[in-house]
């Protein structure tokens, strides 16, 4: 786990700025909402609604970065401000809390930007919860919320924009369906439930701090699309809290809600947080469980007990996600892994064709955008193989089939971005092998994601160019994904 922390690759130092960007948009619209006049509770709501500002708005453009930024207040106030009118209500205030659940999770058929409005509008009911709002609050938390997500926006779409000078990110969507074969409608129902689960087993561990168990359920369904993979990241999400409570014991509760130690170590877990959210769940479940530790501190109420309290509680939630995967509507991992691979596949495809079109002087043609897809993809099939590849899953025939799979796939991506950085040099050009080459590699393609013969690859020319060389990198591994693949038993820890 720390090592795939500290020597993960960051392409271009995207992580880096991401983490440095967040550090300076967080603390300027605290320091901001300071310099207002807020009270603490005012500055954690704004803390609160910056970090998410930051963190959640993954559009694939920068314009549509700033229409869902614009938007969050838009969907997170008229919530936040219910969940004060119910603070004294707390029957409707509990049926309210779920329905925001479903709805925000059902949000996210809409891509990346209902997933934005729907985690905002679910973590603004929260943090009134956390805090205790009452309605009279309402005009100070609504203006702190406003200032914070327009101070976030100054940083991210002005002092701050790396994304103007990269390819914007591409963002796959799930694995398509229409009404209770569409995933997110699943995972809303999933989701609605763990909550209900959480809501009652949390209040009957704790009246106070039952919002955690919730919270918990929430976030563990957050990217998670098959049932192996939710199981994964809640285990994940309680071992990051172990340590993180481990680590709060010998930092958090001896600083004792000082402000100045507090206010940094607070910022080391923000860049904690964005720093490690895209290469390793538990390490970034560590730093928000310290945040929330020190929020705690400056709040005066951090003790030993509540910590084990927030570890119980987080059991709760992770346990609530659990049965609802298993038991309603399950998504198999095999079924979703399938998906993924075969959309890999077909983007490895259209890799190779733009470059193929680019080596022989089509004008318009550019495989950049395509490579940005296919990581993309890659990552998503990472996620759902990750319940077959986890130490503990006893199925080690599946798991060494998992993760030979996932290194063919990786050489693949190599060889693709290999031929790119050939097609994108301007005294490449074409030739006549390389049509034959993109046949075979069609080919393969269509037989693996279609059920036909995989092609046998051509023997590699000894005097071959660069980008020829490549193609023939890609033939051979797409020739021996074949036998992963289409061996009988499911690439998954289901059986259907």
């Amino acid at each position: 786990m720390l090592k795939r922390m500290f020597v993960a690759p960051d392409p271009g130092r995207v992580r880096l700025r991401f983490a440095g960007r967040a550090v300076l948009g967080i603390g300027s619209a605290v320091a901001l909402c300071g310099l207002a006049g807020h009270s603490l509770p005012g500055a954690v709501t704004g803390g609160l609604a910056a970090l998410l500002a930051l963190f959640t708005v993954t559009d694939a453009t920068v314009r549509g970065q700033a229409v869902t930024t614009a938007l969050l207040p838009v969907v997170g106030l008229p919530v936040l401000a219910l969940a004060a009118g119910l603070h004294a209500q707390p029957v409707a205030r509990d049926l309210a809390f779920l329905a925001v659940v479903g709805v925000g999770v059902y949000a996210r058929r809409w891509g990346p930007r209902g997933h934005s409005l729907g985690v905002f509008a679910f973590m603004t009911f929260f943090i009134a919860q956390f805090l205790h709002a009452v309605p009279g609050q309402l005009p100070e938390l609504s203006a702190a919320v406003l200032l914070s997500v327009a101070t976030a926006a100054a940083v991210r779409f002005g002092l701050w924009c790396y994304e103007r000078r990269l390819p914007p990110p591409a963002v796959p969507a799930p694995p398509a369906g229409t009404g209770l074969a569409r995933i997110t409608t699943r995972q809303a129902v999933q989701a609605t439930a763990g909550a209900g689960f959480a809501l009652v087993v949390g209040h009957l561990v704790s009246g106070q701090r039952w919002y955690w168990a919730v919270g918990a359920t929430w976030w563990i369904f957050v990217n998670t699309t098959s049932r192996g993979e939710t199981l994964v990241r809640g285990f994940r999400r309680v071992l990051g809290t172990v340590i993180g409570i481990g680590l709060g014991l010998l930092v958090a509760v001896p600083v004792d809600g000082a402000a100045v130690p507090s206010a940094v170590l607070a910022a080391g877990c923000v860049f904690g947080i964005f720093y490690s959210a895209a290469v390793s769940y538990t390490w970034m479940m560590l730093c928000v469980t310290l945040l929330a530790e020190l929020l705690y501190g400056l709040l005066g109420v951090l003790t030993p007990g509540l910590l084990a309290l927030r570890l119980a509680e987080t059991a709760v939630g992770a346990l609530g996600a659990a049965l609802a995967v298993l038991l309603l509507l399950p998504v198999t991992t095999h079924a979703v892994t399938d998906a993924w691979i075969q959309r890999a596949l077909r983007c490895v495809h259209a890799c190779t064709a733009e470059a193929a079109a680019r080596l022989a002087g089509t004008e318009g043609a550019d495989p950049a955008p395509r490579v940005a897809e296919l990581e993309a993809l890659l990552g998503r099939v990472r996620l759902s193989v990750a319940p077959l590849v986890h130490p503990l899953n006893p199925m080690r025939h599946r798991k060494r089939r998992a993760r030979r799979v996932l290194a063919l796939l990786d050489e693949c991506a190599r060889e693709i971005r290999g031929l790119v950085a050939v097609a994108a040099d301007p005294e490449a050009s074409h030739d006549a092998r390389l049509a034959a080459a993109c046949w075979r590699v069609e080919a393969a393609v269509e037989a693996l994601t279609g059920g036909g013969a995989v092609p046998e690859r051509a023997e590699r020319e000894h005097a071959a160019g660069p980008a020829l060389a490549h193609l023939h990198g890609l033939e051979r591994a797409l020739a021996e994904l074949a036998a992963p693949l289409r061996t009988r038993t499911p690439l998954g820890l289901d059986q259907g």
